[in-house]
């Protein structure tokens, strides 16, 4: 019995359990995963969810680092940070989907200089405020966040109250200068506190006084007749999400930091370290002088206060009992915290005489701000690349790819749905500040997230029924793929992921085991965690339930033997399960033949899976010379461990291209230079060159990237009509790439095109496509319309086709998490028509498991594979 076709090639099976999850839907890794040695073992959340038959009770080893986007210190040891450019992680969707643009003072000055063309003529005005562009009195910046500010306005007002509405009316009276100084600050770390003295903005604002004056102005508000909201999870409503009476733009030093708490945050490292000198405290780094410093402030009496007396503080204690009498219990304490409050201005007053005048955005304009920003942007998560990219891809003399722009207006349907949304997305952070960011995870912490999940679960149950609803009666042509990332139903069913583990943790297996069946009986949220969820099902239905229900008079064997067969069950459900991702199909296979082997299925009654032909990979040795870098002494004349066996780490090493000059070089392309001498043809790519046969090749110093989206092969695919997804004329992918509802809302496109490229027709489709859009430079994500195409051509021809359409697959299920783990070189050989990826490993080195996974993926593939270990044959140690 045979639940897929027989193709050798035609078939991707992975070994191995930990895979990370896709961006698009934010199921991040809770733990740290355990080394490669201890595969088994139950780590983590995540890992609790791949069916590994050992160690099924987990234990954290430690949080997934991540950084938040806001950070509550003003001051960084760097004052320059709010200059560097974003990571690539910052990425919003729409803003990936933008062709590469210079985003830097040349870039803007030639924005200034094509708006000076235009304002030449009188006709020239701003396309949706009608204003007309004025040389310094406007910049990129402030036309990108207010074409934002338009945008969603024109398109999606209904989603704003009576009283933000008049917030944005008073954003329009402000002048040039506010405007420009506060989107500047928006771009930085928004919640913290800035030193004015250190703001470097005098060449776009005249006059800084009333800049901040327009900021700090009090503005008064309308009430609001909007009703306030009660979201599952949530305690209360946070404050700084509402709008009562007035308001400003932003907040001064002078009348907002009173306490030492906040005023400690201003200080830099070096002027932390004077203040703790003179208060005679201690600490190792930052964060510890700064608790010295507020711990001292409430303990010493000695900080030199010279001022003070205790007739002051009698005094003060009356005026504030209105002169009436304390007991002596009562009238302590008091003295006490007066005391306190005396040493705390003395500090604040002496850390913001240092600082200077400080401003910070107050938080209720802001937040209305970023609502803003996340319905224009659909994305929790904006830059000031994001802010201007889109702008100067409107200025750039480029062509882009023909496609129907479609920008849905009722993303959100009215506004309690988008304050949901909002409520939902706090509290998933809330969530994951329990479960990722506080170190290892406490029964407490678990017994919070417990309580959350129970709270919610109502709710998503409804919410999913809704959305089955507008599914089945509302939606067309896959409209509601990419909007169902925008309901709080989505936020929820990760929610509900989690909730799982918690019961997992609290060995509440059945009650876990009725909530995978929920998560798995709903398709419309986080296909691509179905795979996990039918593991996970299978190995509690082996092992935990049938102690769990009733045994209907069956004996104990017979018990055990019952849900066996369910987890078999469940096993080919998974694999017939169109939305299951071809990664986890190995394993379920593999628990498959174990469970048929446990109840003794006769031997034509089995599943046969002996076409998924995985092999080990080759072992390769190649010699060459290494370079150790020696490190001066330390003060008591050794040198660190750290220091001495840095190559012993896995940490990158240092080696001699022989082959190629003599050059240092690293360990893989010393090695490609050794499969080059072989006959070989090849880069590091590092997955790049997976991805860019998916797309496009791009030849960059021998390298290939791994960030290019599809290209040749899938470029109809690529622009097929998918409402919602095109939102803007000048984009270079569709939206929803980077998430999983881009292979089901295309998935006969996509199907279709996998069976043309296993017929052998990659190179006609890359020929159609180069010869149709080669003259044009049309901009595809991820084309460099530079790149050899005689050797793009020679590649695909040495892949067998078969081979080729199951990798794209792959890809295209999750093409964004799929580039992690795969071998660092790809090889070709043009005369045997011959492909070939080596994984490099220096000594002491060893392979994780996500390399393991595509290992199997390529062998299954009947793609070789060969694990090459780089060996010194000589050292040199290079002062």
């Amino acid at each position: 019995m045979v639940l897929q076709p027989q193709n050798p090639d035609g078939h991707n099976r992975m070994l191995g359990r930990r895979i990370s999850h896709p961006s698009s839907t934010n199921f991040d890794d809770d733990f740290e995963s355990p080394p490669s040695k201890r595969f088994k073992r139950l780590d983590s959340n995540e890992d609790y969810f791949f069916g590994s038959d050992s160690g099924r009770e987990s234990s954290s080893s430690g949080p997934a680092r991540r950084i938040p986007r806001e950070i509550p210190d003003s001051q960084s040891e760097d004052d320059d940070d709010y200059e560097r450019p974003p990571s690539a992680s910052q990425q919003t969707d729409l803003e990936s989907t933008l062709p590469p643009l210079k985003n830097d003072k040349e870039a803007i000055a030639e924005y200034e200089a094509e708006k000076a063309a235009e304002s030449a003529d009188p006709s020239a005005i701003h396309p949706r405020s009608g204003q007309e562009w004025v040389r310094g009195k406007s910049s990129i910046y402030v036309d990108a966040f207010n074409l934002a500010l338009d945008t969603v306005l024109e398109d999606e007002g209904h989603l704003f109250d009576e009283a933000e509405t008049a917030v944005f009316n008073e954003w329009k009276q402000l002048e040039y200068e506010a405007q420009y100084l506060y989107v500047r600050l928006f771009l930085r770390k928004t919640a913290a506190w800035h030193r004015i003295s250190g703001l470097r903005y005098h060449g776009d604002i005249g006059n800084m006084p009333i800049a901040l004056g327009g900021l700090y102005e009090q503005r008064t508000l309308p009430k609001s007749t909007a009703s306030t909201q009660k979201h599952p999870g949530e305690v209360e409503q946070p404050r700084e999400t509402s709008l009562e009476g007035s308001f400003t733009f932003a907040d001064g030093s002078d009348k907002h930091i009173t306490t030492l708490e906040d005023a400690s945050s201003l200080l830099k490292l070096d002027e932390l370290k004077d203040l703790a000198k003179d208060a005679k405290v201690q600490g190792k780094n930052k964060h510890e002088l700064l608790q010295a410093l507020r711990k001292a402030s409430g303990k010493q009496s000695g900080l030199a206060w010279r001022a003070f007396k205790r007739s002051d503080t009698e005094d003060s204690i009356k005026s504030e009992d209105g002169g009436g009498e304390l007991d002596g219990v009562e009238k302590a304490v008091t003295a006490q915290e007066s005391i306190r409050v005396n040493r705390d201005s003395h500090f604040v007053q002496r850390i913001l005489s240092s600082t200077g005048p400080c401003i910070r955005l107050s938080s209720v304009p802001l937040k209305l701000f970023e609502r803003v920003h996340l319905v224009f942007y659909r994305s929790t998560e904006w830059t000031e690349k994001s802010l201007t990219t889109i702008i100067l891809a409107r200025i750039s003399r480029r062509n882009f790819p023909n496609y129907i722009v479609s920008r849905s207006a009722n993303i959100f349907a009215d506004r309690p749905a988008l304050l949901e949304f909002e409520a939902s997305i706090r509290t998933q952070f809330h969530i994951d500040n329990i479960l990722e960011f506080n170190g290892t995870v406490t029964k407490d912490g678990l017994v919070k997230v417990k309580e959350i999940f129970e709270e919610v679960y109502p709710r998503w149950l409804t919410l999913v029924k809704e959305e089955q609803r507008k599914e089945d009666r509302v939606y067309e042509s896959e409209e509601g793929a990419y909007l169902r990332r925008f309901s709080p139903a989505w936020v929820y069913t990760r929610i509900m992921h989690k909730g799982a583990y918690v019961l997992g943790r609290f060995k509440e297996h059945k009650r876990e085991h009725q909530m995978l069946l929920e998560l798995l009986d709903q398709r419309l949220f986080h296909a691509a965690r179905r795979g996990a969820w039918y593991q996970r099902k299978a190995l509690l239905e082996e092992h935990y339930m049938w102690a769990l229900e009733p045994v209907e008079g069956r004996s104990e064997e017979a018990q055990k033997k019952y849900w066996k067969n369910v987890a078999l069950q469940t096993c080919e459900e998974g694999l017939q399960d169109r939305d299951c991702h071809l990664i986890y199909h190995y394993d379920l296979q593999k628990r498959v033949m174990k469970l048929e082997k446990a109840l003794k299925v006769a031997k034509r009654q089995q599943h046969d899976f002996g076409h998924v032909k995985l092999v080990k990979p080759v072992e390769r040795i190649v010699k060459g010379v290494r370079i150790e870098k020696e490190f001066p002494l330390s003060r008591n004349g050794h040198r660190r461990d750290s220091d001495t066996n840095t190559s012993r780490r896995g940490g990158k090493t240092i080696w001699v291209d022989e082959r190629e000059g003599g050059g240092e070089c690293s360990v893989e392309a010393m090695c490609l230079s050794w499969y080059r001498d072989q006959g070989w043809k090849g880069y590091h790519s590092e997955g790049g060159v997976v991805r860019t046969l998916v797309r496009v090749m791009v030849y960059r110093s021998w390298t290939l990237t791994y960030t290019e989206q599809f290209g040749f092969l899938f470029y109809d695919v690529l622009f097929t009509y998918v409402p919602n997804v095109f939102q803007t004329p000048y984009q270079t992918c569709p939206l929803d790439l980077h998430t999983d509802a881009f292979y089901p809302s295309r998935a006969s496109e996509i199907n279709r095109r996998l069976v043309e490229i296993s017929n052998g027709e990659g190179q006609n489709l890359l020929r159609e496509v180069y010869s149709r859009e080669a003259d044009k430079q049309t901009c595809v994500v991820g084309v460099n319309w530079a790149f050899a195409f005689d050797e793009l051509v020679e590649i695909i021809s040495c892949f067998q086709g078969a081979a080729l359409a199951t990798i794209c697959k792959v890809m295209a299920q999750e093409y964004q998490q799929r580039g992690g783990g795969i071998p660092d070189l790809f090889l070709w050989h043009a005369e045997n028509k011959e492909v070939m990826f080596s994984e490099v490993k220096s000594e002491n080195d060893r392979l994780s498991d996500t390399q393991r996974l595509w290992i199997h993926v390529l062998t299954g593939a009947g793609i070789k594979v060969e694990l090459c270990n780089a060996v010194a044959e000589e050292v040199r140690v290079k002062r």
